[in-house]
């Protein structure tokens, strides 16, 4: 049985203040703040601007892992509209460099120059694109792709 610290009268273990002085007591009032911590649900600790900016980070990639990890509607929109803009443009890249990739030797240098603008052109959209889709979740805003989020809706269900 515990002892009041300033009286050192007996005091009981879930007691708040000591029956002869008053004094509140340490053990009593740590143990109703573990109790209260415990009631309250754990709440996400990033904000769902904050998480819409990391959707885009590394593309697709991010985008795969935020629609998995957190299922909050504004996260998971821009988590579809990463999936399906990043890794379009990524599908999008490879089969440009493997058609004039393969044509340099069937073509010669003049088709496999045209193919390496096209790249760079798509490059630049998805740099232009990540920026801005960046900012605007950042603002909290639903920005949308005009394509990639008509098909990350049909792909992956209304957001």
């Amino acid at each position: 049985m515990p002892f009041c610290t300033k009286c050192g009268a007996n005091v009981l273990d879930n007691a708040a203040f000591c029956p002869s002085c008053g004094t509140p007591q340490v053990a009593a009032s740590a143990n109703a703040a573990a109790t209260a911590a415990a009631a309250v649900p754990a709440q996400s600790q990033m904000s769902e601007n904050v998480a819409g900016l990391l959707c885009y980070v590394l593309g697709w990639i991010t985008g795969l892992i935020f629609y998995f990890v957190d299922k909050r509607p504004f996260v998971r929109f821009h988590a579809t509209q990463s999936i399906v803009t990043f890794g379009g443009l990524h599908l999008i890249s490879i089969v440009i460099a493997w058609i004039f990739g393969i044509s340099f030797f069937t073509g010669g240098f003049a088709v496999f120059s045209f193919g390496l603008a096209l790249d760079r052109i798509v490059d630049l959209v998805a740099l232009v694109l990540w920026i801005v889709l960046m900012v605007k979740a950042h603002q909290h805003e639903r920005f949308r792709v005009p394509i990639a989020a008509d098909l990350a809706e049909k792909f992956f269900g209304k957001s």
